[in-house]
């Protein structure tokens, strides 16, 4: 691996359920770097995917139950984004009342704020976005439609949302769905610079690709999907993989 590009998709649209997503990032890596080559990874954010897949919802039509209405009071938060963490949640994992911080394991399986649910680059007051259903099955949909638009085959796409982490102060973009590369690289077996044989080193390359990519976004720029070339990764393993774990493996919850 020698050097990386990372290249703003410039042109994309404000997205909604009208937009073919696929078509207009083919029609933007054309523009922006002389197309979609073999090898590249094409990492996408979260919000324009679920805008593309009608995951945006008006809390005008949300009622909320007496137990989000409690929790919302104690937060210090509108009930009826409550009411729709709660819905998107299968757990609450930590709150804190005075800070109105609510951590939750979404119905996906992802440790996060508010169960992923985000106010920001949303038109209007009320309106919300949620998760895609499936990030890994949008991923999917999308590779296999970039992979008929620019007749490449080895292509990565990742698609990317915001958390923040433990211990850690700061928030960083990671991959929440994968398709077309192995979201990991392992180097177990494998010998180091100075002849040590490694034991357990696995790389979540997927998510230093979906962290990466936010250099070039950002909150505010309006970019948001990136070509990474010159990058490597290992083509998608047959066997479903996952960079979630197993809740009988951690030992922080």
């Amino acid at each position: 691996m020698g050097n990386i590009e990372i290249i703003g998709l410039h042109g994309l649209p404000e997205f909604d359920i009208s937009h073919d997503l696929s078509k207009l990032i083919h029609e933007s890596a054309l523009s922006s770097a002389g197309g979609i080559k073999s090898g590249d990874v094409i990492v996408i954010t979260q919000k324009i995917v679920s805008k593309v897949e009608g995951m945006v919802c008006d809390l005008i039509d949300v009622i909320p139950t007496p137990e989000a209405s409690e929790l919302a009071d104690k937060l210090g938060k509108d009930p009826r984004l409550v009411q729709m963490i709660l819905e998107q949640s299968s757990e609450i994992v930590r709150t804190d009342f005075d800070r109105g911080v609510l951590i939750t394991e979404s119905i996906h399986g992802f440790i996060c704020a508010n169960a992923g649910i985000d106010s920001s680059n949303i038109e209007g007051d009320t309106k919300i976005a949620l998760l895609p259903r499936d990030s890994n099955a949008s991923a999917k949909k999308i590779l296999k439609e970039l992979k008929k638009l620019s007749e490449i085959d080895s292509i990565g796409v990742i698609i990317s949302d915001t958390f923040g982490r433990p211990w850690r102060d700061g928030h960083v973009n990671f991959a929440i769905g994968c398709a077309g590369m192995s979201p990991y690289i392992d180097y177990k077996d494998t010998v180091d610079a100075v002849g040590k044989v490694l034991k357990v080193t696995t790389i979540a390359v997927a998510d230093e690709f979906a962290a990466a990519s936010e250099l070039v976004t950002g909150k505010s720029l309006n970019i948001p999907v990136v070509l990474i070339r010159g990058a490597e990764f290992k083509p998608e393993s047959q066997y479903e993989e996952s960079l979630l774990r197993p809740k009988e493996n951690d030992l922080f919850r």
